[in-house]
């Protein structure tokens, strides 16, 4: 099977493609930002390994938005007064 060129391909294939990078692009970004406003303590592991984990195309960004950030709501002042935890509000 011949490899196709991006001429070859059809207007639909196109804008698939340049779709998919869009999403990939945007959800880098997002993580990156994230992961470089987020203080050490709530990041699980080394930040700057998160950094190369975040540049596999889909799995990375999507990875460390799972696996790789610590709850906000478990930590800080909400948890420790007491406070509830997501979706609870103050009365």
């Amino acid at each position: 099977m011949a490899r196709k060129d991006w001429r070859d391909r059809t207007p639909g294939q196109r804008r698939a493609v340049r779709a998919m990078s869009v999403v990939q692009l945007a959800l880098a970004a997002a993580a990156w930002i994230d992961l470089w406003r987020r203080p050490p303590a709530t990041v699980v592991g080394r930040k700057v390994w998160w950094a190369f984990v975040i540049a596999i195309n889909f799995v990375g960004p999507l990875t460390y938005f799972r696996w790789g950030r610590r709850p906000s709501w478990s930590s800080g002042p909400a948890a420790t007064a007491g406070g509830g935890g997501p979706g609870r509000e103050e009365s």
